[in-house]
């Protein structure tokens, strides 16, 4: 197979173009042309007037060698890339089924990768599987009313299902990792254009259905699904796992046990440390949520004419400030909304999500900046949490319990704002006007200002006094890092850290692939549990 790089075309070609296009490249008929396979599709637009799609084709035709040779392409050459392949299978014995704790991204990934091959797994989910879920955190946007262990952080698919769905990473992947978590969602159900688009999504009504199929097919394979499941403790024996407790009074025995946890699980983190599992607190960041017009943001990305084509845009934004830390957006939504994520009482933290359609009316984004351990204001494994916590209980207090929003304008005078300008408001969960100055350290909150006027120069109304802003943003990866070795094993034997909780992720991709590799791990090591 041939792949060929750098095929561009205007937006509004049709495939008979590309199909002339990759012959006239190779220097061969058209109809010698078998299959052309898209493995990536991007926007080229780096010149207004000459916005394109570029693509990396894989292209099947007869006598391959040949036509490298006389096509004489520099963009063209045999593929060399190999498909994802699982290990094959240890030798020592599994007495009991591979337990997996945690159902987002990285043990549903890990549970499906083990039922498919045979090894039947227990996965244990503190929340509730996502049709009750959804509508448990409906009834929380709409009055208030927290299920601490199923919200918009605990439950069946993790944080991800109430979220864009975004699936780009930049983790490395010779193994193909990313390739089979693409491949898989597309199985259970996603538009198969997610394989080769730049930044693939798949949109929070989209997981809420391919999730709940993920499940059943981990059950179908002989795997058990149990949900309301909260591993309250671990059992230890000479080093090594024994067995868990749920729900602090039934125990499961367990020989070995994946830890995807998600990055929201600090009262397990607690208990993993009190049972002297290591760990470190680590860098994240924190900042806001700013809202702007997403026919805005779409004119200055794109224009109005390739923007009717092209979909909602999104961006991202960097800047480095004069006291040295950065500013950077994050996760951003287009079209989506500003959502209360918060998973316990008396704390209030936001998130950003989108469907499928991106269709609203709003581009929202996380700005955040980066805080280290001498920013905590404490010692200790826990001490980002404790941070994050603080962080939190400050933004329910400047909401009275609902998310605080300023007008960026506002945030800058310090003051609080009356009314929403042009900018109307999309949020889900109810909002109050508050002041970013008393829930921000004033180092992250003077870089966010410093950052957000950068943004103004790159895209034009980006600094406009009626962006809407919202806290506060402490989630957005790990406070800690659970130490594992080079086979994810931690120094009490059995036990397998991975995903955004453990510190080794950070989104739906990156978590999904750390939990493919924990599967192989097991495999590696076990027979197939009979």
């Amino acid at each position: 197979m041939i792949r060929i790089t750098q095929v561009k075309l205007p937006l509004d070609h049709t495939y008979e173009d590309l199909k002339i296009r990759t012959a006239k490249l190779l220097r061969i008929p058209d109809q010698q042309l078998r299959e052309i396979h898209i493995v990536k599709q991007s926007v080229d637009a780096r010149k207004r007037e000459e916005i394109s799609y570029s693509y990396v084709l894989d292209v099947e035709c007869d006598r391959e060698e040949t036509v490298i040779r006389r096509c004489r392409n520099r963009n063209a050459s045999i593929r060399k890339d190999e498909p994802y392949q699982f290990p094959k299978s240890g030798e020592e014995a599994l007495n009991t089924p591979p337990v997996v704790v945690g159902s987002g991204p990285c043990g549903l990934f890990c549970a499906l990768m083990l039922a498919v091959h045979g090894y039947r797994p227990l996965l244990l989910e503190r929340g509730g599987p996502v049709e009750e879920r959804t509508k448990k955190v409906d009834r929380f946007w709409k009055t208030g009313e927290l299920d601490p262990e199923c919200n918009v952080q605990f439950g069946e698919g993790g944080a991800g299902t109430f979220s864009d769905g975004k699936l780009n990473t930049l983790v490395k992947d010779p193994a193909g990792r990313n390739r089979k978590v693409l491949e898989i969602f597309t199985q259970f159900g996603a538009d198969p254009s997610i394989c080769y688009v730049n930044k693939p999504h798949i949109g929070t009504d989209e997981l809420s259905r391919i999730i709940p199929a993920m499940r059943e097919e981990i059950i179908r394979l002989g795997g058990q699904v149990e949900f309301y499941s909260k591993v309250t403790d671990i059992v230890l024996e000479n080093g090594r796992v024994s067995g868990l407790t749920v729900n602090g009074e039934r125990h499961i025995p367990a020989q070995a046990v994946v830890l995807a946890i998600g990055h929201s699980a600090r009262d397990t983190f607690r208990m993993l440390l009190s049972r002297q599992v290591p760990m470190d607190a680590k860098a994240f960041a924190v900042g806001v949520r700013i809202q702007h017009p997403q026919e805005m943001i779409d004119e200055s990305q794109y224009g109005r004419e390739a923007a009717a084509i092209l979909g909602a845009a999104s961006y991202k934004l960097t800047h480095t400030c004069a006291n040295g830390r950065g500013v950077y957006s994050f996760c951003m939504c287009p079209g989506g909304l500003v959502v209360n994520a918060s998973s316990e009482p008396g704390r209030l933290a936001v998130n950003g999500m989108s469907y499928h359609a991106r269709d609203g009316k709003n581009a929202n984004s996380a700005l955040i900046v980066t805080v280290k351990p001498e920013d905590f204001g404490g010692d200790g494994p826990l001490a980002g949490v404790e941070f994050q916590q603080q962080l939190e209980e400050k933004a329910y207090e400047a909401g009275g319990g609902r998310i605080p929003v300023q007008l960026y304008g506002d945030f800058v005078d310090g003051r609080i704002s009356e009314n929403f300008g042009e900018v109307q408001p999309a949020f889900a969960g109810e909002t109050a006007f508050g002041d970013m100055n008393e829930i921000l350290p004033q180092e992250v909150a003077d870089s966010l200002k410093e950052g957000i006027a950068s943004f103004g120069q790159v895209i034009p109304g980006f600094d406009r006094p009626d962006a809407i802003l919202a806290g506060v943003e402490s989630r957005t990866s790990s406070p800690v890092r659970i130490h594992r070795d080079e086979h994810m094993e931690s120094v009490v034997k059995g036990l397998f850290p991975c995903g955004e909780g453990a510190g080794y992720a950070g989104g739906i991709t990156s978590a999904a692939m750390d939990g493919i590799r924990a599967a192989e791990e097991l495999a590696r090591r076990y027979r197939p549990f009979s």
